[in-house]
């Protein structure tokens, strides 16, 4: 599929979607930017689901429960992307091909990042396609703004606009 660009936009709508707000202040900052990019070649909507706070690490599968079912209400006729460790690595180019073969006006593409434990075992089942962003292990605060830098990386190829490697 070839994407169809409307007043310098892409036909297709890229959501975002993650438990917790971003506390790190400079790396909101980036996210804040990165999203302000994308929104300027798709439609773009940063969705930020109820955290399990208050609850100690050893009760990982109670946290995983709870921020599922979170992010699960925004899920519907989605593609759904899961960011996930043992998920397929891409390069920049091969993210912007993927972008381009699953997106459709019709069909959101939904990335989902999952807290500091990570996704409940359910989400990453839904998921048609799990994305690793490296081998390294990275805070669910800084893989975010990655995947940011990544989509737009990926639209700015798209469109043919220059981007600095």
């Amino acid at each position: 599929m070839v994407w169809r660009f409307r007043d310098g936009k892409a036909e297709v709508t890229i959501k975002f979607l993650w438990p917790g707000r971003t506390r790190n202040r400079h790396l909101r900052g980036l996210q804040d930017e990165y999203m302000d990019r994308i929104g300027r070649l798709a439609s773009c909507r940063l969705v930020e689901t109820r955290e399990a706070g208050g609850m100690p690490e050893s009760e990982k599968a109670r946290i995983l429960d709870v921020e599922a079912r979170g992010l699960e209400k925004h899920l519907a006729n989605d593609y759904i992307i899961c960011l996930f460790d043992q998920g397929k690595e891409m390069t920049s180019e091969e993210l912007a091909r993927f972008l381009e073969r699953h997106g459709s006006a019709s069909r959101p593409l939904t990335f989902i990042c999952g807290g500091f434990l990570g996704l409940a075992e359910r989400v990453i089942d839904r998921a048609k396609t799990r994305l690793s962003l490296s081998r390294l292990t990275f805070s669910h605060e800084l893989a975010r703004v990655v995947l940011l830098e990544q989509v737009y990386r990926g639209l700015t190829i798209l469109k043919g606009k220059h981007y600095a490697k």
